[in-house]
C-alpha cells in the first residue's frame, strides 16, 4: 500500500487524526480477505468540527483567484498521472476491481478534474434591464457555501470526485463521507490528492463513520446548504426527505435497472459485445448497468446464442491478475443477496441458460432466458453478473417492457437507423439513452442523471455549476427613485 498505507484516518482541517467514535472499521480487501486498514469511526464531535471548519474556512476560499484554483485542480491530475500504480493498486485491494476496471475509473476522475478546471473561468453573471427608471440589475453566480458528499462503495473513487471536484471548484468547501468500506478510494486518497495539489487546509474535509455512531446528522446538521448522494434508492429516498424538512438543495443518484433494446435491423455481433461490457463490466456493480437486454424476436435466437458463447470466455476470479474480467463483489452480504435473486428468478419460472458458480466473493456469471415483466429478476436491480433477456415482437412492446420499470437511469437501443433509435429513445422512460453503444457512459460536459426512482438532479458539465452555486441579485439604483408614499 505504500504511500498511501497511513490513510486509515479521518482527514479533519488538514489534519490526519484518529475518530472519536465508538466503532472500530476493518476494511477488507474482496477478495483474499484480507484486512487492508482498520480505523476509528467519526464520531458526531468530528462531524461537528469538519462542517464548522469547512464553514470557517469556505468564505476566503471563494474569494480565491481563479487561476489559483485552476492550478490546484491540474496539480490533481500531475499528482494522479505521478501516482497512477499505485491508485490502480488501491482500487484492486480495496474495491476488488480488476486491472480495465482501475484504468477506466482513473480515466473518467481525470476527465471529471480537467472539466471542474474550467468552472472558475465560467462563474459568469450577467447585468438584466429593470421596468424602474435608473435602475441595474446585476446577477451574480456564487458557491452555496459546504457541500455534503455521500459516495459508494461501486465506482468510489469517481462517484466521491463527481462531486467533490466541481464543488470545490465553484468556491464550496466540501466534507465527504466515503463508503465504510471504500474509505481510503472513495475518501482519503481524494483528501491526500487535493492536499498534494496545494488545496488550503479546512476547504476539503473526511469523515469515515457508520450511521450508529452519527444517525441523520451528516445530512441534517445545520452547515451544509447542499447534500450530493450516491447510492441505493431506499436509502436516497430518506436522505431527500430528511434534506427536504432542513430546506437544503439535493442531488440523487440513485440505481438503476437498465434496459439494452436490440431491434431486428441491428448488428447482432456489436450488440452482443455492447451488451456483455454493459452487463459485466465490474461484476455489475455499476448504477448504468444493463440489467435487462430486450430482443426482438427476428434476431432473438442468434443474439442469445452469441451472447451466451461470448460470456463463457469472462475470466473470473483475482482482480489482481490482469486476465480476469469479473472478480468479487464487494462482500458476503452483496453475495448473499445476489443469490435469493437467483433463486428468484428460477423459481419464476426464468431459465438459467448459464449458471456459475459462487467461490467466496467471486459469482459467476449467470444468464436468465424467457423472463418476462412480471418476473422480480426484471423489476430489482441486479448488483452482480447476472442478466435478464427478454424477447418482445415488436418495437413498440420493446419500449412497453423497458419502460415498465420503476427505474429510469440509462438504457441504450441498438438499430441500423439511428434515426429510428432516436425515435424510441424519445419514448424511453430514462434520463440517458446510447444509440448503438452500451449502457455504461458518462462524459464530464453532458447532463447525468435519471427519472423515477434513479434520482433527482444533473451532474456533470454546466449542470454540476448549476447545482453547486446559486444566484444573487444586486440592484443598484442609480437615480432615486420615486416611492407611492414618503
Amino acid at each position: 500500500m505504500s504511500m498511501y498505507s497511513q490513510l486509515d484516518s479521518q482527514y479533519i482541517n488538514g489534519v490526519w487524526k484518529d475518530g472519536n467514535g465508538k466503532a472500530t472499521i476493518q476494511n477488507t480487501n474482496p477478495y483474499s480477505g484480507e484486512v487492508i486498514a482498520t480505523y476509528r469511526a467519526a464520531s458526531l464531535q468530528d462531524l461537528d468540527d469538519a462542517y464548522e471548519t469547512a464553514q470557517e474556512v469556505q468564505k476566503a476560499w471563494a474569494k480565491e483567484n481563479p487561476i489559483t484554483v485552476q492550478r490546484i485542480m491540474d496539480k490533481a491530475v500531475t499528482y494522479m498521472e505521478e501516482n497512477h500504480e499505485e491508485i490502480v493498486d488501491i482500487i484492486i485491494q480495496e474495491i476488488g476491481g480488476t486491472r480495465l476496471k482501475a484504468e477506466f475509473e482513473i480515466g473518467l476522475v481525470t476527465n471529471m478534474i480537467k472539466e471542474a478546471s474550467s468552472f472558475p473561468m465560467r462563474m459568469s453573471g450577467s447585468i438584466l434591464p429593470s421596468p424602474i427608471d435608473g435602475k441595474e440589475n446585476r446577477v451574480y453566480r456564487v458557491p452555496v457555501g459546504v457541500v455534503g458528499v455521500i459516495s459508494p462503495f461501486n465506482f468510489p473513487f469517481f462517484l466521491s470526485m463527481k462531486s467533490v471536484a466541481p464543488a470545490l471548484a465553484t468556491g464550496n468547501a466540501v466534507v465527504l463521507k466515503p463508503h465504510e468500506h471504500t474509505a481510503i478510494t472513495g475518501g482519503t486518497m481524494i483528501a491526500k490528492i487535493f492536499e498534494e495539489a496545494g488545496l488550503p487546509k479546512g476547504v476539503l474535509q473526511v469523515v469515515t463513520t457508520e450511521i450508529s455512531e452519527i444517525g441523520d446528522r451528516f445530512v441534517d446538521h445545520p452547515v451544509p446548504a447542499a447534500i450530493s448522494f450516491t447510492g441505493s434508492t431506499k436509502v436516497g429516498k430518506h436522505i431527500g426527505e430528511v434534506a427536504s424538512r432542513n430546506l437544503k438543495e439535493v442531488h440523487l443518484e440513485l440505481g438503476g435497472n437498465s434496459a439494452l433494446i436490440v431491434l431486428e435491423d441491428a448488428d447482432v455481433d456489436y450488440a452482443v459485445s455492447a451488451g456483455v461490457f454493459s452487463r459485466f463490466t465490474h461484476q455489475g456493480q455499476i448504477c448504468m448497468s444493463a440489467n435487462r437486454i430486450i430482443v426482438h424476436e427476428d434476431v432473438y435466437d442468434e443474439f442469445v446464442q452469441k451472447y451466451a458463447d461470448k460470456v463463457k470466455t469472462l475470466t473470473c476470479g483475482d482482480p489482481a491478475d490482469s486476465s480476469t474480467i469479473i472478480g468479487p463483489l464487494i462482500n458476503e452480504r452483496q453475495v448473499q443477496n445476489t443469490v435469493n435473486l437467483i433463486e428468484k428468478g428460477v423459481e419464476e419460472g426464468a431459465h438459467p441458460l448459464v449458471r456459475g458458480q459462487v467461490n467466496g466473493n467471486v459469482v459467476e456469471p449467470v444468464i436468465f432466458t424467457e423472463v418476462t415483466p412480471d418476473m422480480q429478476i426484471a423489476n430489482e436491480e441486479f448488483f452482480a453478473p447476472v442478466v435478464a433477456i427478454m424477447k418482445v415482437s415488436s418495437e413498440e412492446q420493446a419500449i412497453a417492457y423497458a419502460n415498465a420499470s420503476s427505474y429510469g437511469l440509462s438504457g441504450a437501443v441498438h438499430t441500423s437507423d439511428v434515426n429510428r433509435g432516436a425515435e424510441v429513445a424519445k419514448q424511453l422512460e430514462s434520463g440517458m439513452i446510447h444509440i448503438n453503444d452500451g449502457t455504461i457512459n458518462d462524459e464530464p460536459n453532458v447532463a447525468f442523471g435519471g427519472v423515477k426512482n434513479s434520482g433527482v438532479g444533473r451532474l456533470n458539465g454546466e449542470w454540476s455549476l448549476e447545482a453547486f452555486t446559486t444566484t444573487k441579485w444586486i440592484s443598484i439604483q442609480h437615480t432615486k427613485r420615486q416611492f407611492p408614499y414618503s
